[in-house]
């Protein structure tokens, strides 16, 4: 990994973090969406101060992290919803794994105390890289959403912050 890095996502990443997005889309286990949003969608959905990209050597983006609120009530101010993607070519790296690492620290420095997401159940690769990172897992929502014609549940899983109290 010494060849990986991570730095804040800029809007000349905008193409490779949506083709990112799209593969992952479209791998089927990700997110309940189809396709990837505008940029300009995107942009405005995502708190600007925790959008990482990871890049190699060449600066060539791997993966992006990206929050955004999970609600505009002020008592929920430190609450996020996280999403983590990585070219499937760059899968098995330790991509993911430095990204939620880096947003981690930067989430607590901003004083957030929770970080959730919602994974589909057979995305096995993702509920381990979380638990690994301090996520546990709140509950099962069943038959949540339909996705390709079926219904699907989704694990709720966060973090808490040890150092946000």
């Amino acid at each position: 990994m010494a060849d990986i890095t991570v730095r804040p996502l800029r809007d000349d990443d905008a193409e490779r973090v949506l083709g990112i997005y799209q593969a992952g889309l479209d791998a089927g286990n990700a997110s309940f969406e189809a396709t990837a949003p505008t940029w300009s969608a995107f942009n405005a959905a995502k708190l600007p101060a925790h959008r990482f990209v990871a890049v190699d050597a060449d600066d060539t983006v791997l993966g992006w992290i990206a929050v955004a609120p999970t609600s505009a009530r002020a008592v929920y101010a430190g609450v996020v919803e996280h999403s983590v993607y990585v070219d499937p070519a760059a899968q098995g790296r330790g991509v993911a794994r430095l990204l939620l690492d880096t947003l981690i620290v930067s989430t607590e420095a901003a004083g957030i105390w929770t970080i959730q997401s919602g994974v589909f159940p057979d995305n096995a690769a993702s509920l381990t890289l979380h638990q690994r990172a301090g996520f546990r897992v709140i509950g099962v929502r069943e038959r949540v959403g339909r996705h390709h014609g079926r219904w699907r549940d989704v694990v709720l899983i966060e973090r808490r912050s040890p150092v946000v109290i």
